[in-house]
This record gives structure tokens, C-alpha cells and sequence, in this order.
């Protein structure tokens, strides 16, 4: 396990490095299989994210997964994006046991969608306006009335489907800077929801970015997400599996092999550095 010092990054504003200081973040950030993780409880993630909204203080956020970890490991572009991001959780009870076996502390998974529900209620509760970028024209217009019923009160600085090209990007985060917005949600796929929020955060001029991929979906009530039951027992990515089994089977096979590989490797080295005594 070793750890990052968030100050330390020139890419980090002064304001972010210090606002995750003030909630003890940086000197519990840990690095597993070469990406940096925060090993945060929902609550604790939550709180970060009200004092940067709050405060208007700008926040990346991304969640890893095996998968992401695994396509980290291809993508060097990827691995910058989620790099360069301000508070990494986990998301994932493979990335949560690997990690605890590698001797890292990791109180729980903090999974993509629930901490966007809880963003989104805490925008009900204090007045915070969201904007959602990402998915198809009418899912997300299901998912916004699904969102209304859900946490009546909401007020949204605005919408926009996913399907546009890169000429018309810059007209895009133009929109999104002029509506005000304290979070964004960037419901579009891996790799290119990292990209979009890394190369154009300081321009969208939003507090907290956040990916949140097929979310959406879910919301919008297009895509089951897999039991609670299921998910705690680690096997949500089966469940995705069995619903599409010929598109996922072959893909999901290669990333957990590969994982598990990496895994035994990272095991090992941690259990060598805890036996190996300090010279003083």
C-alpha cells in the first residue's frame, strides 16, 4: 500500500487540495493494482462532496471498478483521466476484497448510482441545481420524471441528451457553464465520460463532476440492476452477464482472469513488505 499527496499535484487547484485536507482525504488515499483510491464510507464521500458544492469548490470525481482497473492497464489516456480526478471510489466488491487483501483499509464499496441518488437528494434537500448530460433523448427524459418523483423538490439547471459530435462539444460545455449548475452528472460510457470531464473541467465551471455511465438507464427504469443480495456477494457483473450474455460472457471471462492474476502478484508483494522488518 503506499500513499498520494493530493497538494502535491499541480493539477490540483489550491481550493480542492484544501477542502479534501479539511476531510482528512489525502492521507488516506492508497494506491491498488496502480491506480489511486479513497477509501471512504458513503457518508464520508457525501460530505466531501456538499462542502465542494457548498463552496463552490471544483471536485472530479470517478468510481473504479475490476473492469475500469483492468482497462486502465490498456488505455494510458483512461489511466490519466482517472489519475488526474480529485476523489476516487470504489466501486466493486472485487476491487473492495482485493484491495483489503493487499492490506488496504476499505470500509465498504461506494457504488456509482447510490451516491448519485444521494447527490441528488441532497440537491432536494439544500437547494442544489444538477445538470445531466449523457444517454438517449428519451431515456433520459424518463429518468428525469423518475427522478422528480423520487426526490420531489428538485430543481434541474438543465438536460442534454449524449449524441453529439466533437465539433459540437465546445456549444455544449458553453450550455452547461451558462446554466449555473452545482454538480454534473456525465451519463455516457467509459472511456470517453473521464475524457470529457478531464479535458473540459475548468471550462464547465461546475463544482462536482461526476461519471455515471448506464445509470441513467437505471433510473429511467430501461435497465434491472441486480438485487442488493447479489451485489454484496460481489456478483452484479454476472448479473449484467446473464441479461446479455453474448455481447458480456467473453469480455467479463478475460478482465476477471486477468484480475485475478494481478491480484495473487499484488498479494504476495504486500504480505513480503508487512514481513519484511524496518531497518531503523
Amino acid at each position: 500500500m503506499s500513499t498520494h499527496d493530493h497538494g502535491s499535484d499541480p493539477e490540483t487547484p489550491a481550493p480542492t487540495a484544501a477542502l479534501l485536507a479539511a476531510h482528512g482525504v489525502p492521507e488516506r488515499r492508497a494506491v491498488f493494482l496502480g491506480s489511486p483510491v479513497d477509501p471512504l464510507t458513503m457518508d464520508e464521500t457525501l460530505a466531501v462532496i456538499d462542502d465542494a458544492m457548498g463552496r463552490r469548490v471544483p471536485l472530479k470525481h470517478v468510481v473504479v471498478n475490476v473492469s475500469k482497473l483492468m482497462s486502465m492497464r490498456r488505455d494510458a489516456a483512461l489511466r490519466g483521466d482517472v489519475c488526474g480526478s480529485d476523489l476516487i471510489n470504489i466501486d466493486g466488491m472485487g476491487v473492495v476484497w482485493g484491495a483489503r487483501l493487499a492490506g488496504i483499509r476499505v470500509p465498504g464499496r461506494v457504488a456509482g448510482i447510490d451516491l448519485m441518488d444521494r447527490v441528488l437528494g441532497l440537491c432536494a434537500a439544500k437547494g442544489y441545481r444538477p445538470y445531466i448530460l449523457g444517454a438517449r433523448r428519451e431515456v433520459l427524459e424518463n429518468a428525469i420524471a423518475a427522478i422528480r418523483r423520487r426526490h420531489p423538490g428538485i430543481t434541474f439547471a438543465g438536460w442534454r441528451d449524449g449524441y453529439f459530435g466533437p465539433a459540437e462539444e465546445p456549444e455544449v460545455v458553453e450550455a452547461i457553464r451558462r446554466s449555473g449548475a452545482d454538480c454534473l452528472f456525465v451519463a455516457i460510457s467509459s472511456p470517453m465520460k473521464e475524457r470529457f470531464t478531464q479535458q473540459h473541467r475548468d471550462r464547465l465551471g461546475v463544482p462536482f463532476l461526476m461519471g455515471v455511465g448506464g445509470s441513467i438507464d437505471v433510473f429511467a427504469g430501461h435497465t434491472r440492476r441486480a438485487p442488493v443480495w447479489v451485489q454484496n456477494a460481489g456478483m452484479e457483473w454476472f448479473f449484467r452477464m446473464a441479461q446479455e450474455p453474448r455481447r458480456l460472457w467473453r469480455r467479463y471471462l478475460s478482465t476477471n482472469c486477468v484480475y485475478l492474476g494481478l491480484l495473487a502478484g499484488e498479494v504476495v508483494r504486500a504480505r513480503r513488505r508487512r514481513a519484511t522488518p524496518i531497518n531503523g
